[in-house]
């Protein structure tokens, strides 16, 4: 039986932090099912840049782990994303969220799915 991957991306990790919203309840239904839970590199960079408080921080670190590196391959999948998908200002971060997510056969977790509903082979929750 195969393992389900979540990779969380930005806009999901902030909303699931504020208790009772939607990406809070799905969270923790996560956690509770013992789905494994990440995040890449590029993703937690935007998270970080905050604004957040201590506690958000060291709780999101518990949940997602060591960030999953944006690596070389995912550079050029993220390229072709970009290209393929009309280079949109502003939708580079996404490209290279996408390529990661998969890279590694993850589900992407994201509050935004309009913004990655044109990535094939992205699988959404």
């Amino acid at each position: 039986m195969t393992q389900i991957v979540i990779h969380l991306d930005t806009s999901f990790l902030i909303r699931a932090l504020i208790a009772g919203t939607g990406e809070d309840y799905e969270l923790q239904r996560w956690i509770n099912s013992g789905t494994t839970l990440r995040i890449n590199a590029v993703a937690w960079t935007e998270f970080i840049c905050g604004p957040l408080d201590a506690g958000d921080l060291s709780l999101a670190a518990t949940i997602v782990g060591e960030p999953l590196p944006f690596a070389g391959d995912d550079a050029v999948h993220a390229a072709e994303l970009f290209n393929q998908t009309g280079r949109r200002r502003g939708s580079l971060f996404d490209c290279m969220i996408a390529a990661t997510a998969i890279r590694a056969n993850a589900i992407l977790a994201t509050g935004n799915r309009i913004d990655f509903q044109r990535f094939r082979g992205l699988r959404l929750a």
